[in-house]
């Protein structure tokens, strides 16, 4: 295994990892054809002092950390899951990722390793629900190199939507899941457009 797909199937072990993939529970906590109000229902800013980043979220996240033990020594994974189960819920999940990996192995100046880093993070990313990919693009945030991207998946049922970025040595990662009728929402839009690195 060489670098770049070791510092792939890191940059995605988490998602492997998440319990989402019942399509039953993601029926049971979803009311299609709901939109959220953010009158009732107002949205709180999340700052996070070890992430160095802000964000508006619909509720509290849930953390975590997780210790890899991988090739490259051993990574904190921090992981910040809020499941939202309010009825007019857009998204089920809402997450946050975000790991430092060692200096001299990727960086967001290096472009021609960026550009495979991120090739290989989604085709596992994909691979890990087995979904399909739907949709990428290349993105920018705050002038850092980042891509967006959507996967179809439990039989082309749910959808995760996925703004990724490397910020010098740091990956992160924001999604949302929901179900494929509810895939273009606003909520999803608010949550990504709201992320600021600090």
């Amino acid at each position: 295994m060489n670098l770049m797909q070791k510092l792939s199937l890191l940059g995605l072990l988490w998602l492997a990892s998440m319990s989402i993939s019942n399509a039953q529970v993601l029926r049971d906590t979803f009311i299609q054809n709901s939109a959220e109000d953010w009158r009732t229902n107002p949205w709180k800013e999340y700052k996070s002092l070890e992430g160095k980043f802000r964000v508006l979220t619909p509720g509290e996240f849930d953390k975590a950390v997780d210790s890899v033990q991988t090739p490259l020594g051993k990574l904190a994974y921090y992981i910040l899951v809020y499941n939202n189960t309010q009825k007019n819920a857009e998204n089920l999940f809402y997450m946050i990722t975000f790991c430092d990996y060692p200096p001299g192995t990727i960086h967001s100046d290096s472009t021609d390793l960026l550009k495979d880093f991120f090739e290989a993070s989604i085709d596992q990313a994909a691979s890990s629900v087995k979904g399909e990919l739907a949709y990428q693009d290349d993105i920018v945030q705050q002038g850092f190199p980042g891509k967006i991207w959507r996967i179809n998946y439990l039989r082309d049922q749910a959808v995760i939507k996925t703004k990724a970025f490397m910020v010098r040595n740091r990956f992160y990662s924001i999604q949302t899941v929901t179900l494929k009728d509810m895939a273009i929402n606003a909520a999803s839009d608010r949550f990504f457009d709201s992320f600021l690195i600090l």
